[in-house]
């Protein structure tokens, strides 16, 4: 598979400014640990392989446990999320795949129990920030693991 558009060189300022909205996700609430979960979980649904390796290496880095990485297509079953996860993971998925009718009120009000109106922004700002990076990768045809040595992946020891 090979690379389309450089969405860095041929947009600049472009992918600044969407590199800038990551960093100032990266700098709220948003407990690091979901933040990986809803990473991957978007580019799962997304199915872009580019975020979707990047981001399983970095929540491995990070600690994640492998077997809630495993786990995280069927979450709802699992009983390794807790129910302030699941809420924030049926938050993602219904933001990224919307529906005729967007987000029903009953899924905002389970999301509601678990985060305070900051919380549930940052949330959306969270999931926003991926989907438009599963997009660029999308379209890019960028390959998983590319960007592994600049980005210090290799340390996932993840083949």
């Amino acid at each position: 598979m090979s690379t389309r558009v450089n969405h860095h060189k041929a947009t600049p300022a472009l992918a600044k400014a969407l590199s800038d909205l990551s960093m100032a996700v990266s700098q709220t609430s948003i407990d690091p640990a979901l933040k990986h979960l809803i990473d991957i979980r978007v580019s799962q649904l997304n199915g872009c392989t580019f975020c979707l390796d990047m981001h399983a290496k970095e929540a491995k880095i990070a600690g994640e446990r492998e077997l809630r990485l495993y786990h995280l297509t069927a979450w709802r079953e699992s009983p390794l999320f807790s129910a302030r996860e699941k809420a924030a993971l049926a938050f993602t998925e219904a933001l990224t795949q919307i529906g005729p009718h967007g987000v029903s009120d009953v899924l905002y009000r389970s999301v509601a129990e678990h985060y305070s109106e900051i919380e549930i922004a940052e949330l959306n700002f969270a999931i926003v920030a991926i989907n438009a990076w599963n997009r660029l990768g999308i379209t890019s045809r960028m390959e998983p693991g590319a960007l592994d040595g600049a980005y210090g992946l290799n340390k996932a020891n993840l083949e």
